[in-house]
């Protein structure tokens, strides 16, 4: 399975924790266990240690697509998912948060120094489907855009974060494939997804 690098991930806002397809699919209690989880396997890698990937609940063993993004002093620290429910998403989250930490490669690796000033945020995305373009909605979908081998994401938040209109969104994600910015008029498969998002910042 691929671990992918989120290149457009912005800095957290108020609004990220209201993007999705409505009412809210995780419970407080559940975010605050993901949220811990991430950081904690983070942290162990630092400390070369093993920690428990059993899921506590049913529900978190589902699998699920999911990205965690990383900042610090509020500045991108990293960002990689699973675009595809492959393993559960309680492993996802664990799995991802490291990757985002020492395997994004835009970034150095994150340190032991660095590890308390950490701020995460998770996007825990719903199955694809497809859809038309003049469908897409900003603030709620985030897209897939796939042409033979090159495929590309963006989460529901970036648009939001950058002020982009529907086709520009589009354009974007086309560009994030390495296609031309009209390859969804050309042929190119259009996919959405919605993400429950939430992060440290919400659960203080």
């Amino acid at each position: 399975m691929s671990l992918q690098p989120d290149n457009l991930a912005g800095a957290p806002t108020a609004s990220c924790s209201s993007i999705g397809a409505g009412q809210d699919e995780f419970a407080p209690e559940e975010r605050a266990v993901l949220l811990k989880l991430a950081h904690e396997s983070i942290l162990s890698a630092l400390e070369h240690r093993e920690i428990s990937l059993t899921p506590p609940s049913p529900h978190l063993a589902e699998p699920r697509g999911a990205f965690t993004t990383i900042y610090c002093h509020g500045l991108l620290r990293g960002c990689v998912g699973y675009v595809l429910p492959v393993i559960s998403l309680y492993r996802t989250v664990a799995e991802t948060a490291r990757a985002a930490a020492f395997e994004d490669t835009r970034f150095s690796p994150v340190t032991l120094e660095e590890a308390p000033e950490m701020e995460v945020s998770l996007s825990i995305l719903s199955l694809l489907k497809a859809i038309n373009p003049d469908e897409v909605e900003i603030g709620l979908h985030g897209l897939v855009v796939s042409d033979g081998k090159r495929r590309g994401l963006l989460l529901p938040q970036v648009p939001v974060e950058h002020q982009w209109d529907r086709v520009t969104f589009i354009e974007q994600t086309c560009h994030k494939a390495g296609l031309p910015h009209d390859a969804w008029q050309k042929g190119a498969t259009l996919e959405a997804f919605t993400a429950e998002v939430f992060g440290d910042r919400e659960t203080r």
